[in-house]
């Protein structure tokens, strides 16, 4: 009877190691078949951007930092932490499971250091960019690039120059706004900053939610994977 009792207990622990396995396994890999597709989004709108050169060039110190690099580069990453974990998860590979936890771990990592960076450098930062936006906006009507980049800016935020119309020399182009009383694009784009401050740091709140739920998964589909291989005997 008791040889009986623990080959049923056996067979009910195993039926349910199984089923939380099937469970994680799936889970995990929607969770992450869907960032795979936006990842697929985000690169195929960077490349767009990078083909048909919209945005431009607006620092001309660092001239490969513009809208379409940083999507491809996001996209890029994004694609290849989801695709580790889609096919972790439905080929139950620990190897892979393990490399998307840690790249998860290192994003995470990454972005807790910009994000201190950013708040302990933010005058400097400001300097920073005040002074590439007023060199940038010499350069207006000599690189076709900066052209492109101001106008672009200047026609989305409804702004004229660095600090206003009195930026340029001259009469201001024709994408900057006929009110004389503009804002300047730095003013304007620091304002819509703080003015949308809440859901920039909900979105980024959710995000680091979102992956430490994935490594999570990762791990505990893991530790899933050895207990349902030690009660199988392999």
């Amino acid at each position: 009877m008791m040889l009986i009792f623990l080959k049923s207990t056996g067979q009910e622990y195993l039926s349910m190691g199984i089923s939380s396995l099937k469970l994680l396994k799936y889970v995990l890999f929607f969770f992450n078949l869907i960032f795979w597709l936006c990842g697929c989004c985000i690169l195929g709108f960077g490349i767009y951007l990078l083909i048909h050169n919209n945005f431009g060039v607006l620092f001309h110190n660092l001239p490969s930092l513009t809208l379409g690099n940083v999507l491809v580069i996001v996209g890029s990453i994004i694609m290849v932490v989801a695709f580790l974990g889609c096919m972790g998860s439905i080929k139950e590979n620990k190897c892979l499971l393990m490399s998307f936890f840690v790249l998860l771990l290192i994003i995470l990592l990454a972005e807790v250091t910009l994000a201190i960076l950013l708040f302990v450098y933010e005058q400097k930062l400001n300097d920073y960019v005040a002074e590439g936006l007023t060199d940038s906006i010499q350069q207006y009507y000599s690189d076709n690039s900066t052209k492109v980049a101001w106008d672009s800016i200047q026609s989305f935020l409804q702004c004229c120059g660095v600090n206003g119309t009195s930026d340029w020399m001259g009469s201001p182009p024709a994408s900057c706004p006929s009110d004389p009383q503009v804002k300047g694009c730095y003013v304007k784009a620091k304002l819509w900053f703080h003015s949308n401050f809440l859901y920039i740091g909900i979105i980024t709140i959710c995000v680091c939610v979102i992956q430490v739920l994935g490594m999570s998964f990762a791990l505990t589909l893991n530790c899933q994977i050895d207990k349902t291989s030690q009660v199988l005997g392999l």
